[in-house]
């Protein structure tokens, strides 16, 4: 759901009482029933530079490779847990987003830097998802040096046949559906019996469907930078993020010293100037941009709406040096960001103009080139239909293998306690769908961060954000 998702979290909290699966040895977790699932294997936790990260421990949770049981094969997940005793208000399970983030390495970052007041209440918990983290990502060299962490860029189509081989008939198993599945068994591990959830972008996706497929089991709901939990065609067209660039820029633009010109007409203007190519380049620089300065008009990030503008008037090189940081070739590894997984994860979950994953692949591209023709400009302005239909998201899961389609709940969401949190600077996950899935919720409240872009809990320069999570989650 983002490219360069690195500052994106997944959070899911266990309450009431929950927290008696752990005794007072942090390395020791209460007896299971020899039957039912567990935590096993207890080893070191280490960050992404591979130091210790002291006052946890890791475990592995063994969960079956199809937990529909029609394939046999298991899979060992790593999962994370605070030391030290029982907290009082329970736990807190931290899931990474992306898809494709490892989750165990960000521990101590998440929960003693960026939200100590929610970690002095809650056991804090993480794990890293199938298909990704140290010790379990999966890797497809050529799509990973390709595109890294974007989902906008476009692979060769060399990179993605590579990736569909070597995952082979496995692919399908590392859908949405069975990682909702993982945080079941993971909870039954646990020994809770209800768990508060919060999501950070793909992570929404991943809190919504547990949510509905769960609503039992959860107490509340935290929706971080919303994706909604439906899938659409608009979705994997970009439509949403495409226009939000008009809208988030003129905000910025009245931030002092306001500018003297438009910087949506600005960007219009360069898009119909280059290529299509080029045009679906400069959307993912902009929106990985984002993660670099929340702004869009931070100099020593290269005045982003000013390089825009000095493009337009004739000097094209401070864009390109832009472009040239953002590069989406960036070296980031799988253990980091496996694009392999957020591939086989995406093109099963979505929705796309050929209809779901078991479309012919044959026909898909005539699909999309009509999907093309039957867009307006006001569709995707600032940005070109073209534009939409031939950036990475779509163009990778075109060639995709045919599968079995992940599930695509509609409707409204559970009647669930939900705070759903969004700044009006993002360009991943746009407020719009928040605003949309506000809607959808019986008890949900909407709290919008001024000048705040992606991942709110994650990134958010000041408290505003990490403030309602915690009045929330005290309540």
């Amino acid at each position: 759901m983002r490219s360069r998702i690195l500052g994106a979290v997944v959070l899911v909290a266990i309450l009431a009482g929950a927290w008696a699966w752990f005794s007072s040895d942090p390395a020791k977790p209460a007896a299971k029933a020899s039957t039912g699932p567990r935590l096993h294997a207890p080893h070191p936790c280490t960050d992404l530079h591979g130091s210790v990260e002291r006052g946890y421990t890791c475990w592995t949770l063994t969960v079956p490779l199809d937990h529909s049981g029609g394939v046999p094969g298991t899979l060992d997940l790593q999962v994370g847990t605070a030391d030290g005793p029982p907290r009082p208000k329970g736990t807190l399970l931290f899931l990474t987003g992306g898809p494709g983030q490892g989750g165990t390495d960000a521990m101590h970052r998440l929960a003693d830097l960026r939200l100590p007041a929610v970690a002095r209440d809650y056991r804090f918990v993480m794990i890293d998802q199938r298909g990704t983290g140290a010790k379990g990502a999966i890797d497809c060299p050529k799509l990973q040096s390709q595109v890294g962490s974007s989902d906008i860029a476009v692979p060769s189509a060399d990179a993605v046949d590579e990736c569909a081989t070597l995952l082979g008939r496995t692919a399908r198993f590392y859908s949405t559906d069975q990682t909702v599945a993982d945080l079941e068994t993971l909870r039954q591990a646990l020994g809770v019996p209800t768990m508060a959830v919060d999501g950070v972008s793909y992570g929404t996706w991943t809190a919504e469907r547990y949510t509905i497929a769960h609503p039992d089991r959860v107490a509340k709901l935290v929706l971080d930078s919303v994706v909604p939990h439906h899938a659409t065609t608009a979705d994997s067209l970009y439509l949403v993020g495409l226009r939000a660039q008009a809208e988030v820029f003129r905000t910025a633009c009245q931030a002092p010293p306001a500018c003297d010109f438009d910087p949506a007409d600005d960007l219009a203007w360069v898009v119909r100037h280059r290529s299509t190519a080029e045009g679906v380049r400069l959307f993912d620089t902009i929106v990985s941009y984002e993660f670099r300065d929340s702004s869009y008009r931070d100099a020593g990030a290269g005045d982003l709406l000013d390089s825009l503008h000095a493009a337009r008037t004739g000097d094209p090189s401070r864009l390109a040096a832009i472009e040239k940081a953002m590069d989406p070739a960036d070296g980031t590894t799988p253990a980091t960001f496996s694009a392999g997984l957020h591939a086989a994860t995406l093109c099963s979950d979505m929705r796309f103009p050929w209809g779901d994953a078991t479309a012919p692949v044959a026909r898909r591209s005539a699909q999309v080139e009509g999907a093309g023709d039957g867009l307006s400009d006001s569709d995707t302005w600032p940005y070109t239909p073209q534009v939409a239909i031939a950036q990475g998201f779509l163009r990778t899961c075109e060639r995709w293998p045919v599968e079995q389609p992940d599930s695509n709940p509609a409707g409204r969401l559970p009647d669930v306690p939900t705070l759903l949190l969004n700044g009006d600077h993002d360009l991943s996950t746009p407020l719009e769908w928040a605003r949309e899935e506000a809607a959808l919720s019986p008890h949900g409240r909407l709290v919008v961060v001024p000048g705040a872009s992606h991942s709110v809990q994650g990134r958010e320069s000041g408290q505003v954000g990490r403030s309602a999570v915690t009045a929330f989650l005290d309540t």
